[in-house]
C-alpha cells in the first residue's frame, strides 16, 4: 500500500481522496495555485505544496511541476482526480518513468480508450453497440462526404477531452463546415489537440453510463449503471442510480459487454462506459478512463467504496469484488451545485462564501470543498458542492432530497443553480421517471426560470411601494415609534447627580 499520495487537484474531489487516505492510514499532499491557497483541501493535506499563478495552465496543468512536488514530498503515489491530467496519457507515462505509480489505467489502457476513435474501434471489436460514426479524425474538407455516408443529423465531437467542450449538433448541410471549424478551434483550446470526429446524433436519447472497476490482474467487474440525462449544454446536472429505464436483463446485458470491452484492453482502474439510449437500443459513445464525478451514487447503491478500491489495485491488490457481490439496494441521487445564476442564464457567479449551512440526516451525503469565509474563484469549474442523498425507492429519494435542499444554505456574494433543482424536483416528468437529454427544452425549464425570477422581481417592487407608502401614511413622513432626530439627554439633578451610573441598577450604563 501506498505511503504517501499526493492529489493532482483541488476542490471537493481532493477532499473525497484525502478522506479515504486518512481511513487508510496513509499520508496526504495537496498542491495549489495561489487562488487556492485558504482552501480547505489544502489545510486537509498533511503537506501542501504551492504550484503557481491561478490559471491552471500555470499551476494544475504543469505536468513537471506536479511530478517534482511529490519527488520533493516523497510522493509514491498520484491520484489525478478528474478533469485536469486525469486522461493525460503522457502524464501518466512520466509518472511511469519517475517511478511514481499513478492511480489510474496504464498508459497503454489509457491511450486504448481515453481517445474517442480508438475507444470506438476497441468496443465494436468486443461487440459493444455504437453508433454510425467517421472511422477517425476529420478534416473540415471531408465531413461532407462522412455525412452522406451516415445521415443527418450528426454531431461533431472532439477526439480528445470531454465536459462538453468540442461539440457541435449539426442539422443541414449548410451548417457542416462551420460547425467542424468551430468544434476544432474549442478542442484545440481546451484539449491541445484540435481533432475532431463525426457521429450520428441520436435525438433526444437517454444518457447512461456504467462503472467498472478491474485490477491489474485481470479481473472486471461492473457495479450497475447511472442516469445523467438532466444536462444542459451536454454538462450534467443531476444524477442517479439506478436509472428508473433501465431492466435488469438490460443492466447484466451492457454490464457484462463493458467488462468484455474492459478486460480486452487490459483496463486496471476504477472507468465509466457512457451510452446513449433510446428505444431499447444503446450506443457507445466513450470511455472516462478515470473517477467520475457523480462517482457517489454508485457508492451509496453498491455499498462500494471507490476511491479506496482505486487505491487498492493502484498498489497491486487482487480485486475481491466478485460480479455475483454487486447488488445495488436503494435509490440514490446527486445533485451537483454550481456558483451560477439559475436567474441568469446560469452565468458563473463565484464569490465569498458568507455563511454556509450543511444539510444532514438519515440518508444524506454532502462533498465538498468550500467553508464560511472562502472565496470560490472564478478561475475554475463553477461545481461547489454535490449533495447526495439515498432512499429506499426513487420516490422517497426525491422527497429526501427535497428537504436536503431546503436546509442547505449558501449565502453570500456568490449565487446558485438550487432553484433550478428544486424546480426539476417538483418536475412532474421527473418524477414519473420520463428524462431524456432534451428534458429541459422539453419541459421549459428556462422559461420557468425567467418566470420565477420575474415574480421575484414583481414581489420586491410590490414589498418596496408598500414600505414607501407606509412611511408616507404615518404621522410627520416617518413610520410611527420612530425617532427621526436625537436630542441631548435632559441632565441629571438632585441625589442621581451625584451617584455614578453604574451604582444605579435601574438605569442603563
Amino acid at each position: 500500500m501506498f505511503e504517501k499520495v499526493l492529489v493532482a487537484n483541488r476542490g471537493e474531489i481532493a477532499v473525497r481522496v484525502f478522506r479515504a487516505c486518512k481511513e487508510m492510514g496513509i499520508g496526504t499532499v495537496a498542491v495549489y495555485s495561489e487562488a487556492d491557497a485558504r482552501a480547505p483541501h489544502v489545510k486537509m493535506a498533511d503537506e501542501a505544496v504551492l504550484l503557481g499563478p491561478a490559471p491552471s495552465l500555470q499551476s494544475y496543468l504543469v505536468k513537471e511541476k506536479i511530478l517534482k512536488a511529490a519527488k520533493d514530498t516523497g510522493a509514491d503515489g498520484i491520484h489525478p482526480g478528474y478533469g485536469f491530467l486525469s486522461e493525460k496519457s503522457d502524464f501518466v507515462r512520466m509518472c511511469e518513468k519517475a517511478g511514481v505509480k499513478f492511480i489510474g489505467p496504464n498508459s497503454k489502457a489509457m491511450d486504448a480508450m481515453g481517445d474517442k476513435v480508438s475507444a470506438k474501434r476497441n468496443a465494436i471489436k468486443a461487440g459493444v453497440p455504437v453508433a454510425p460514426a467517421s472511422d477517425g479524425a476529420v478534416h473540415p474538407g471531408d465531413a461532407r462526404k462522412v455525412v452522406e455516408k451516415i445521415g443527418l443529423p450528426v454531431i461533431v465531437k472532439a477526439v480528445h477531452g470531454g465536459g462538453g467542450m468540442g461539440m457541435r449538433v449539426v442539422h443541414t448541410m449548410e451548417e457542416l463546415e462551420k460547425a467542424v471549424r468551430d468544434a476544432s478551434a474549442q478542442a484545440a483550446s481546451a484539449f491541445g489537440s484540435d481533432e475532431v470526429f463525426i457521429e450520428k446524433f441520436v435525438t433526444d436519447p437517454r444518457h447512461i453510463e456504467f462503472q467498472i472497476l478491474g485490477d491489474e490482474h485481470g479481473h472486471v467487474v461492473y457495479l450497475g449503471e447511472r442516469e445523467c440525462s438532466i444536462q444542459r449544454r451536454n454538462q450534467k446536472l443531476l444524477e442517479e442510480s439506478p436509472s428508473p429505464a433501465i431492466t435488469p436483463e438490460q443492466r447484466h446485458e451492457i454490464g457484462e459487454r463493458c467488462v468484455a470491452l474492459a478486460k480486452s484492453v487490459g483496463y486496471s482502474a476504477a472507468g465509466t462506459m457512457e451510452f446513449l439510449y433510446k428505444d431499447g437500443q444503446f450506443y457507445f459513445m466513450e470511455m472516462n478512463t478515470r473517477l467520475q464525478v457523480e462517482h457517489p451514487v454508485t457508492e451509496l447503491v453498491t455499498g462500494v467504496d471507490l476511491v479506496k478500491w482505486q487505491l487498492r489495485v493502484a498498489s497491486g491488490e487482487k480485486l475481491t469484488i466478485k460480479q455475483s457481490d454487486v447488488k445495488l439496494r436503494g435509490h440514490a441521487l446527486e445533485l451537483r451545485i454550481n456558483a451560477e445564476d439559475a436567474y441568469n442564464q446560469f452565468a458563473p457567479a463565484p464569490g465569498l462564501v458568507k455563511r454556509l449551512r450543511r444539510p444532514a440526516g438519515p440518508g444524506v451525503r454532502v462533498d465538498d470543498g468550500i467553508e464560511e469565509g472562502f472565496t470560490i474563484p472564478s478561475t475554475y469549474d463553477s461545481m461547489v458542492m454535490k449533495l447526495i442523498t439515498t432512499a429506499e425507492t426513487r420516490h422517497d429519494d426525491i422527497e429526501r432530497m427535497q428537504r436536503a435542499l431546503d436546509e442547505l444554505v449558501i449565502e453570500g456574494d456568490l449565487k446558485t443553480n438550487v432553484p433550478f433543482h428544486r424546480m426539476v424536483l417538483r418536475n412532474k416528468a421527473f418524477q414519473a421517471g420520463d428524462l431524456n437529454t432534451g428534458f429541459i427544452g422539453r419541459e421549459k425549464l428556462m422559461e420557468a426560470l425567467d418566470e420565477e425570477a420575474r415574480a421575484a422581481a414583481r414581489a420586491r417592487a410590490e414589498r418596496a411601494a408598500a414600505l414607501v407608502a407606509a412611511l408616507t401614511r404615518a404621522p410627520g413622513g416617518g413610520i410611527r415609534g420612530v425617532h427621526h432626530r436625537q436630542t441631548a439627554p435632559k441632565p441629571l439633578a438632585g441625589p442621581e447627580a451625584q451617584t455614578p451610573a453604574w451604582a444605579m441598577p435601574h438605569r442603563r450604563v
